[in-house]
């Protein structure tokens, strides 16, 4: 991809501001401040009607820039190796004298940080002499964002910039791993927790506990469209917009297919943008065809579940 260095300088002067930003990601976009400051960090939250006990994830260029912030140990730097920049999040214990705005933590002693792999965004983190904090770039509890069209919709004049980076590739947010003490998913995400388990050559529990928010994601009410949604469906209602993980040979125009073959890849990229699709065609509802539980599936069926609880 071709860097538009002139948007880079404009992102750059902004967020140098303590102004609040959309950056294109692999897996979402993001609304990205400066990690450092208080008042950009309080801006997202405001923007994004995000609840304060939620913590945000910093976005590094490299693991060199965060040790100045966090300590990590081998795991770490066996799955940075292998999977970073990449669509894995870290949660670590934060430096005591970190300069991480404490709002970005909840005031917590742990920091979940990022190596995002879009080029567009590794271009503006190198030229940039902070970290950002950036949750996905859409009204809290709602669907992310994949375009800056998207953001766009969502928040239209509210943000002061959207540096464009074209249709995130993976489509939905990163899988979060916790490196405190015992290796434990957070959040499952663009990247398939069995690939983690063979770096680290051992088996790691999910665990997320919606009373005890740790890390994005663990919300019981999330990836919204705002509108109803039914999961596991044969036969759907009058009306309803239909959601199929492949394509089918029906002529109905309620109907929706997130691949053309079932591929679990090709249909967490689609999913945010078909939910998008069906609220903006003005479905009153949404039927979901049971999707396989397994790899980024197991993902998508996450993320709809939380959806389903609107």
């Amino acid at each position: 991809m071709k860097i538009n260095l002139a948007n880079i300088k404009k992102a750059k002067n902004l967020l140098n501001k303590s102004e609040c930003i959309a950056i294109p990601t692999e897996t979402v976009y993001g609304l990205a401040g400066n990690a450092y400051s208080d008042r950009a960090c309080k801006k997202i939250f405001k923007l994004k009607k995000r609840p304060k006990n939620n913590p945000l994830i910093v976005h590094y260029y490299d693991f060199r820039e965060l040790k100045k912030d966090c300590n990590f140990d081998e795991r770490f730097i066996r799955l940075y190796k292998q999977f970073c920049p990449g669509p894995l999040t870290f949660v670590l214990n934060k430096k005591k004298h970190s300069n991480i705005s404490k709002i970005v933590t909840n005031k917590k002693n742990s920091l979940a940080v990022r190596f995002p792999k879009h080029p567009v965004t590794r271009n503006l983190l190198k030229n940039l002499k902070f970290p950002l904090a950036a949750p996905s770039a859409n009204i809290s509890s709602r669907v992310s964002a994949v375009t800056s069209a998207d953001v766009k919709a969502d928040f239209g004049k509210k943000i002061k910039y959207i540096l464009e980076g074209g249709k995130s590739t993976i489509g939905v947010e990163s899988t979060i791993i916790d490196l405190r003490k015992k290796s434990k998913i957070l959040r499952l995400g663009g990247l398939d927790t069995k690939t983690i388990e063979r770096v680290l050559r051992k088996k790691i529990p999910l665990y997320i506990n919606p009373s005890k928010i740790s890390a994005p994601g663990q919300f019981k009410v999330h990836y919204s469209p705002g509108i109803p949604i039914r999961l596991n469906v044969k036969k759907i209602k009058k009306e309803e917009a239909y959601l199929l993980i492949r394509k089918q040979k029906v002529n109905k125009s309620n109907y929706y297919f997130l691949s053309k073959n079932g591929n679990l890849k090709e249909a967490a990229k689609n999913l945010y943008s078909t939910l998008r699709k069906i609220k903006k065609n003005k479905y009153k509802s949404i039927a979901v065809s049971k999707i396989p539980n397994k790899g980024l599936g197991k993902t998508i069926n996450d993320r709809l579940l939380r959806a389903s609880k609107f």
